[in-house]
């Protein structure tokens, strides 16, 4: 399957397609994390990159499967979180020079909760200074760009997880700071 079918495939047939081992995590994840390195570098989206966990987390998936494990709905589907997010041992800025060097030794709730579900953390998405604001700018990162018209704002507060998205980065990125996550 080429990447392209893999990353611009919506979130609940990607799941399937894992539950019925038609493509494996492993699969997905790399896919995407070509992806990133084709097109992040243009628009700045994801600004923090776990690969490494990323990678191990998507081999565990993948074994669990194969043992008839129980799986949660998301099971092998990666997703970026806001950086306004805590992630434990990722660092969060909250787009913030303040929090530059901040590593949470916590997830938050909705963190928690989406690793529960069996999703893989790929990585952080940009934000402006601790969400305020209508443009995805900060001192930490810089600006995410249109993807449409790389010599424009995305705009938003999830500009980073919007950005992601249409890209196909991910199949999952949360636009809210306390709740919703879009796919």
């Amino acid at each position: 399957m080429a990447d392209s079918d893999i990353c611009f495939m919506s979130a609940v047939e990607m799941a399937r397609r894992l539950r019925a081992k038609e493509v494996s995590a492993r699969e997905v994840l790399d896919a995407h994390l070509r992806q990133i390195e084709r097109v992040n570098p243009k628009v700045n989206a994801i600004v923090t990159l776990v690969e490494e966990q990323a990678r191990e987390n998507a081999r565990q998936a993948d074994e669990r499967l194969a043992k008839g494990e129980a799986i949660g709905p998301l099971h092998g589907l990666p997703v970026a979180h806001k950086d306004l997010q805590e992630t434990k041992g990722i660092r969060t800025t909250y787009g913030s020079l303040i929090y530059k060097d901040e590593v949470p030794t916590v997830d938050a709730l909705l963190v928690e909760r989406l690793r529960g579900a069996g999703a893989i953390t790929i990585g952080k998405t940009n934000t402006p200074e601790f969400g305020a604001g209508s443009q995805t700018f900060n001192a930490v990162f810089g600006r995410t760009l249109n993807p449409y018209d790389l010599s424009k704002t995305c705009g938003g507060s999830s500009g980073g997880a919007a950005v992601a998205l249409a890209c196909g980065m991910v199949p999952l990125a949360e636009r809210k700071r306390y709740g919703r996550f879009v796919a």
